[in-house]
């Protein structure tokens, strides 16, 4: 079992400087579990852990200002199509694997299941790894009683499921444009503008994109419905959304590539999305004014 999950992660055609990096790279400290914002189940996906365009560091606040009883996972954690290319593995990347494993430790509740991308874990469906429970599809009963279907969503993707040389093809310029919408970030970030996705405004301007979104949720929508249950949620299309279709609610995760989202139940079952560099923004913003109040009493003791 040990060397089928050791071949399916492909860390053995990594460069040797970067193992090393791997394996001796320093942690960003964490926050005290007490700080942070509590809700009965997180939902997170399409990380894409190895690759340049993953907000690791984003996704590391996140994890260091919320909480939960559960939290899924719900595939594309990793990215083992561009591992298999390339080993790319800064200690971000660490920070993130390592704060999981610690949630499971102290007793949250972590449910995997795997996607296109970390498909190689998908051998695994029905094991436990360090507290991690790999499935193919779960089914979440929330606070409130209704009962929701959480699948990556691949399965729904005409592209990946006809044509997957396409889906690849795809994945490569995708790449290209995250390497593209970094330089733009650092750019803005030294203006002291915020987070702003390149990738995501060209998807919801390209009309063929916007329609191909609005059919997957609608096909997605329907098989929860052919199972009869009140609703699905789902990642795989990088596209934070709620909507409904009739009785069927179909809710979408996002991302931490584009949008930086995650879905979120609070402990009497209501639903929330959030976007995390719009709660950073309110959070460095209110700094901001904390600060300027604190340097305007200062001046008026002084005075």
């Amino acid at each position: 079992m040990a060397d089928r999950f050791r071949s399916a992660f492909p860390f053995d055609r990594a460069e040797p400087g970067n193992v090393a990096d791997f394996r001796d790279c320093t942690n960003m400290p964490a926050r005290q579990p007490g700080a942070r914002r509590k809700y009965r189940t997180i939902w997170i996906s399409d990380i894409h852990l190895g690759t340049r365009g993953c907000n690791a560091r984003m996704l590391i606040d996140f994890l260091d200002h919320t909480d939960s009883e559960t939290m899924y996972l719900v595939g594309d954690i990793i990215d083992g199509w561009r591992l298999r290319k390339k080993f790319y593995w800064p200690s971000e990347h660490n920070d993130v694997v390592r704060r999981i494993l610690k949630r499971a430790r102290r007793g949250t509740r972590i449910i995997f299941i795997p996607g296109n991308h970390d498909e190689m874990f998908r051998q695994f469906t029905g094991l436990n790894f360090g507290g991690v429970e790999i499935r193919r599809v779960a089914f979440h009963d929330t606070a409130d009683g209704r009962r929701l279907m959480v699948l990556h969503g691949d399965e729904f993707d005409a592209v990946m499921l006809a044509h997957r040389w396409l889906a690849f093809v795809g994945d490569a310029l995708y790449h290209l444009m995250m390497g593209l919408n970094q330089w733009v970030n650092r750019a803005r970030r030294g203006l002291g503008l915020p987070y702003w996705s390149l990738s995501r405004m060209a998807k919801h301007k390209v009309k063929n994109a916007v329609e191909f979104i609005g059919r997957y949720e609608e096909v997605v929508a329907r098989a929860a419905a052919e199972r009869g249950i009140d609703g699905v949620v789902c990642g795989h299309i990088h596209t934070a959304e709620f909507r409904r279709f009739g009785d069927i609610e179909y809710w979408n995760d996002g991302d931490w590539v584009e949008g930086c989202n995650a879905l979120v139940e609070h402990f009497d079952g209501r639903m929330e999305i959030l976007h995390w560099p719009e709660e950073i923004a309110q959070r460095e913003r209110a700094q901001a004014a904390s600060d300027r109040q604190v340097v305007a009493q200062s001046r008026k003791e002084a005075a």
